[in-house]
């Protein structure tokens, strides 16, 4: 079995945007299996077997198909097939939390390395929204709630509502802009500064959704993008950023400053925190509510998203 996708190096790139360039996030749509899929399928197999069908999910949980076992051969939609003994002989080779994707009748996980870097898109049960993970830290919370809850979680802290313009800073695998838009946003800009997060996006079947023309991803560094922004563009942000220790800029007092800008007077933003380093005494979240008082929101701590949410007052 090869491991890994071949890493594509061609960015899928528009016109220049806001100081970035806007992508056309196109989703490679196929077969997405876990050993968990895997298994279910080689359950049903029998030393008789001839022909049969099961239904299995081929979108980790969004919805159900049909595979048909012809004697050695499964059978996938899209035509692609895998033989029952080369099936049989991964299921061995597979973590709990791989997930493949099936590719010119083959099986490979939707992993990559490029420099000193490896993505890997990440399972964390059976029939739910992966995470991605980077270096080995993953970008959601998977304790006790799935990446889908803590991105809806994030969402309804920013308190989006119909016919809403929402900022969404720092797309990951777009969970928050999809479900910005699934809470009636009419316009959602979206800001990606890793052009291989989106890559692994694009196999993944819960960030499909972001190919919406109400959805824009911009990828560039949002430090930049943000002052291509006109004022009060925003009725919402959400701002997802990595840890401090990767992404202080995003923590700054000055990039709070031009957040403050870009929101419309009476906006909302939720910004997340985590938790990094409680363990050892330090309280991130502190930090964070102080500097974006200083530069003139409101802000309340909310422990349950492990973030906060900073209100823009309504007049001077």
């Amino acid at each position: 079995m090869r491991d890994y996708l071949n890493h594509q190096n061609t960015e899928p790139l528009a016109n220049d945007y806001l100081g970035g360039k806007l992508y056309a996030f196109k989703p490679i749509k196929g077969p997405v299996l876990t050993r968990h899929t895997i298994m279910k399928i080689l359950e049903r197999i029998t030393d008789d077997t001839s022909t049969f069908t099961l239904k299995v999910s081929l979108d980790l949980g969004l919805s159900t198909s049909s595979v048909e076992v012809r004697g050695n051969i499964v059978v996938f939609p899209q035509d692609e097939q895998i033989s029952l003994n080369k099936l049989s002989s991964y299921v061995n080779d597979i973590d709990d939390d791989d997930v493949l994707a099936v590719i010119c009748n083959d099986l490979r996980k939707i992993a990559f390395s490029v420099g000193k870097n490896y993505y890997k898109l990440k399972a964390v049960g059976p029939h739910t929204a992966p995470t991605l993970e980077i270096n080995g830290i993953h970008m959601h919370r998977i304790v006790d709630i799935t990446p889908w809850e803590d991105s809806l979680l994030k969402v309804r802290c920013a308190r989006v509502r119909r016919g809403m313009r929402v900022l969404d800073v720092c797309t990951g695998l777009g969970y928050t802009a999809i479900a910005s838009l699934l809470r009636g946003a009419r316009e959602v800009i979206t800001i990606e500064v890793d052009e291989h997060v989106l890559e692994i996006a694009s196999y993944n079947p819960w960030s499909w959704r972001l190919a919406n023309d109400k959805i824009r991803v911009v990828l560039g560094d949002a430090t930049e993008v943000i002052n291509n922004i006109e004022n009060s563009s925003f009725d919402r942000i959400i701002h997802d950023p990595p840890t401090i220790a990767i992404a202080g800029e995003l923590y700054s007092k000055e990039f709070y400053e031009e957040l403050f800008r870009v929101l419309r007077r009476g906006g909302v933003l939720f910004h997340y925190t985590g938790k990094p380093g409680h363990l050892r005494g330090i309280n991130i979240t502190k930090g964070v509510a102080n500097r974006l008082r200083q530069v003139g929101f409101r802000v309340e701590v909310v422990k349950s998203a492990c973030g906060v949410v900073a209100f823009k007052p309504r007049s001077n």
